[in-house]
């Protein structure tokens, strides 16, 4: 961890710390390294699942988010959602855990559809980040699920986003046709009630429009 923290300070950079931007908690220290050079530093470390677990639990942005790379994913059970759910504090931890991590675990689809089904929305937002980023860890029961998911959080940007991602991704996929059509359906006719301000149901069928062709 101390020559781990040694590389990151090198690359220290306030002035982006204080710019970034994303959704949720602040992290207790950050040291505003870039993303590309975060993961090249800890791809550099060999597998080490305890040493993830420790790095995951300290309070330092690099720290947290190296972790994600140092993990080993067939030992990622359901056993440990719990354990890894509790550090999901903004959104860049939520991406970073569906990029790094969650897409390639041992059990992606059983965490994937738990944490889909939960009452936290930024492990909604991992959820929906993983599944798309693997389609085979898209199961038939989430895709039918995204319209409850996304009237539960219909002011939702992340939602909005991980939910067209998620329905892009399936659809280019080729799988559950069918479903996905019935699924952009019930959008669209959701969509039709005007609504001020930001809507989950109006991004996601606006997207749609011209990401998926009908």
């Amino acid at each position: 961890m101390i020559a781990l923290l040694g590389a990151m300070r090198k690359q220290m950079n306030g002035a982006v710390a204080d710019t970034m931007r994303y959704y949720g908690e602040k992290y207790g220290l950050n040291y505003g390294v870039s993303l590309p050079t975060l993961r090249q530093i800890a791809n550099q470390e060999q597998p080490d699942h305890s040493l993830a677990q420790y790095l995951y639990k300290q309070q330092v942005r690099e720290l947290r988010l190296a972790a994600l790379h140092i993990a080993q994913p067939e030992n990622i059970t359901s056993n440990e959602a719990d354990f890894w759910a509790e550090g999901v504090i903004n959104s860049e931890v939520a991406e970073e855990m569906a990029f790094a991590m969650l897409s390639k675990a041992a059990e992606a689809k059983a965490i994937i559809d738990k944490w889909s089904d939960s009452d936290d929305e930024l492990l909604i937002y991992t959820a929906l980040m993983a599944a798309s980023r693997n389609t085979e860890n898209i199961s038939k029961e989430l895709i039918l699920n995204v319209v409850n998911i996304a009237t539960r959080y219909n002011s939702s940007r992340i939602i909005a986003q991980g939910i067209v991602a998620l329905l892009v991704a399936a659809n280019n996929a080729g799988d559950e046709k069918s479903i996905i059509a019935s699924t952009i359906t019930k959008i669209k006719e959701l969509a039709i009630v005007p609504q001020s301000g930001f809507s989950t149901i109006h991004y996601i069928a606006e997207e749609l429009e011209w990401r998926i062709e009908a």
